[in-house]
Formats: C-alpha cells, structure tokens, sequence
C-alpha cells in the first residue's frame, strides 16, 4: 500500500512474499532509516542501532552489539542475575497474593521484572539505589509515548517551523537530559569503582561499551564515543524492557482465558522438574510446549506490530512497482502474523501449530517475523527469549491463575503507539500451585 505522508511517500508491507523482497531479496536498498525528529533528539543525532542510517558508524555498532555485547556467551553470563531477579518476582507474587482475597496487579509486577533484569545487567549493583529503577522504567514509557507518534517535522521536512505550535521539542529535551545525567552518573560510578573495564566475559553492558572505547590496542576507524555509549544503552533499555513486558502480559493473559492451555505447560514442566523445587535454565531446552505458547504469542501479539521505519537509498523495482529513493517502508508485522493465507485460524491462540513446525522467529520465515528480519533484524532476540522462558515456566509452575470472582471474561484489547501493551492492566487471582500428577 503506498501512502503520501506529506511530503514523504511510504510504502506499507503487509504480506510475507513482499516483506521477503524488502527484507531478503533487496534488504540492502531499504537497510536505511529516515531522519525522523523524536529519535534525533533523544539519541545524540541517531548515535545508537536503532535508528541510525545504514552506513560505516551503523555497522560499526551493530558488530559490536552483536560481537561483545548480545553474544551468546555474553548472554549465557547473565543466569545468575535472570535466576536471581525471577526468584525475587515470585517472592513478591507469594507476598501480594497471601492476603485475601490474592488479587493482584500482575501487569504492575511483569514490569518490575523487566525493567530489573536489564538494570542489573547493565549498572553495577551498587548504583541501584532507591528510586533508579523506577526512573528507569518512566523515562522508556515516555519514550514509548514519543517514538509511537508522527510528527508534523517527519511529514514535511521542509518546514520544520510546524512543531513550534507543539511544544515537542521541549518535551523531548527534558526526557533526554533526564536519561543523559542517569548515564553520565552511571558511567563516572562505573570508572571511579572499577577504573577501565577488563572484559573477561562476565562483565555487563556498561562495563563492555566502556571497555571498548578506553582500549588504547584497538584499531578501529570508527571510535567508540561516550554519546555513542549512552546512544547504545538507551536502545538497550527501550528494546530489552517494555518489548519483553509486553510479551509477558500478552501470554499471561492468554493463559488465563484459555486454562487448557495452562495445564498443558504446567503438565509438560512437571515432567520436567521431577520432584526439583527450582527451575533452572537447563530446564528449559526439554519444554517444547512452553516454546510453543511463546511463538504463538509473537505472531498474535507482536510488541512492535509495526516494524521501525526503513529507507530505501536508490530508486528500484518491486514486483512491477517503481520504488522512488527516500521512501519510508513500514513492515506490517502484526498483518503478516494474521495472514489467512498461510495461518488456519490466525485470530485463535493455538500453541500447538508450532508443535513440529520449522517455522522460527529468526527473520528466514517471512511469514512469521515478530522480530523483523534482514539486516537491520532485532539483535537482542537470545536475551529477550530466554527471559521470557524462564519467566513464564516459574509462573506457571509456582500459581494457580484465574479471574476475579465476578469477572467473567478479559479485556484483549491493546494500546495504540510504537509497541501495543494491553489496554487494561492484568489483575488477577494468585494461589500456590498443588502437586499435580503428569498426564500419561
């Protein structure tokens, strides 16, 4: 669908077979981003992964998120913190639910969670006092709020003079000087502590990124910047926090309406657990039913229904279609997920489609891509699945959940904006699982 924001012609991709020829067959023509005001602002003029345009400094960054920051190693160093910090929601879900009648703000908690996860792998924990965790999790959803609305200066460059009658510019300013003192403290705390980091595979994102640009032997022609730095964290904490929140509320709501489905994982992780009280990562590669309830999750519910907007860099051809360089691309992630020509009931939450299915989130099944794919794919998907995971097999192992008494069905609408949390928070009734018997 072409449609003329302006003075910016965009082109709207809702179908896996042209999504593959953006993403795939052509992935270098549209690997740009458009200059967009919001994250100018915000992100040291596109200094980050996100939303920088394709060029040197973009992959510069990109190999070393993916290279020092996101690798596997990296990831697999964090058990002890993801462990650490979903034993203590399950602390505070047993807390909330021993007084009568054991309703809770599910929604409130998964956040908490979140946001935790990537505070401690990013910070030292000494640099968490009171307070920074919660600031954290306000400046993303005012973030959110930003990056999810078109503004006047995108839709005519040529007049930028528009967005004074909107007072955007000052709003955005405050928002980034808030997230530029919280990093610039957090990385003199960083220094002053530890001095220059060594990286021995076990340090966090901080510790990484500064590692890199205070070491004097690396031969690079883009140097790492300290903007650079913060660009790259705040990515972090925008990407890695509210996308997994929303993923979480999503599937836990699923849950609730369709309690089948519940006690089939609950069925699949006792068998697993044999007698254990502690789930361990280890765990989680035998619960392919839990894998399951996840993807079916990412194709109804996907965080970001609509991809971050890409460019294309020089004119070409789309099927018979004359594609102009400079036109906006938006990926509709959320219509391909419910394409009626490759998904049987695709309004059903049916976990079981995926039992035995070769389709994965990894951007080659272009009709399953809730993390995008080509080049400009979502590096942080290990990080963001094993969280998940691990998460949602505690929940699920430690509670029984069901609606409040009175309340017969659950709300499944979403919010408008650049991700699509629920509209309504989830409460819910939490009780302490009872020993069940696997099903023969």
């Amino acid at each position: 669908m072409h449609l003329q924001l302006g003075q910016v012609p965009t082109l709207i991709v809702s179908s896996p077979e042209y999504a593959e020829e953006i993403l795939k067959t052509q992935d270098k023509i549209f690997a740009s981003r458009p200059s967009l005001k919001v994250p100018r602002l915000l992100l040291y003029g596109t200094r980050d992964i996100a939303f920088a345009p394709y060029g040197e400094f973009w992959r510069h960054i990109r190999k070393i998120t993916t290279l020092h920051v996101l690798s596997s190693k990296r990831v697999q160093s964090f058990r002890r913190v993801r462990e650490e910090t979903v034993a203590h929601m399950i602390q505070n879900i047993r807390n909330a639910a021993g007084s009568p009648p054991g309703l809770i703000n599910l929604s409130d908690i998964l956040y908490a969670f979140t946001t935790s996860i990537i505070a401690r792998v990013t910070f030292r924990e000494e640099f968490l006092r009171p307070g920074v965790v919660e600031k954290i999790r306000k400046l993303i959803e005012d973030n959110s709020k930003l990056l999810g609305r078109q503004q006047l200066e995108d839709c005519f460059p040529g007049h930028k003079w528009l967005d004074l009658f909107t007072g955007l510019s000052g709003r955005v300013e405050k928002i980034f000087h808030e997230w530029d003192s919280l990093f610039e403290e957090a990385i003199e705390d960083h220094i002053r502590a530890e001095g220059p980091a060594v990286d021995n595979g076990e340090q966090g994102f901080i510790d990484v990124l500064l590692g890199l640009h205070m070491d004097e032997n690396i031969k690079d022609d883009v140097i790492l910047t300290r903007e650079d730095i913060k660009g790259i964290l705040q990515d972090m904490f925008a990407a890695g926090t509210e996308t997994s929140y929303i993923l979480l509320e999503w599937i836990m709501a699923e849950l609730v309406k369709n309690p089948n489905v519940m006690n089939k994982a609950k069925v699949e992780i006792t068998q697993i657990m044999k007698g254990k009280s502690t789930i361990d990562e280890d765990d989680l590669d035998h619960m392919v039913y839990l894998r399951a309830i996840i993807k079916e999750a990412l194709r109804l519910h996907p965080p970001l229904p609509l991809s971050v907007p890409q460019e294309s860099m020089e004119d070409t051809m789309i099927k018979n279609y004359k594609i102009p360089a400079r036109t906006t691309v938006i990926v509709n992630l959320w219509s391909i997920g419910r394409d009626t020509e490759h998904w049987e009931s695709p309004e059903m939450f049916l976990p079981e489609r995926f039992i035995d299915s070769p389709l994965d989130y990894k951007g080659l099944d272009f009709q399953y891509i809730p993390f995008g794919g080509g080049r400009r794919i979502c590096p942080g998907m290990q990080f963001a699945m094993i969280d998940a995971k691990l998460a949602l097999a505690n929940l699920i192992h430690h509670f029984e959940w069901k609606l409040p008494i009175g309340l017969e069905d659950m709300d499944m609408s979403d919010s408008p904006g650049l991700t699509t949390p629920r509209k309504s928070r989830i409460f819910v009734v939490a009780t302490p699982s009872k020993p069940i018997k696997a099903l023969k």
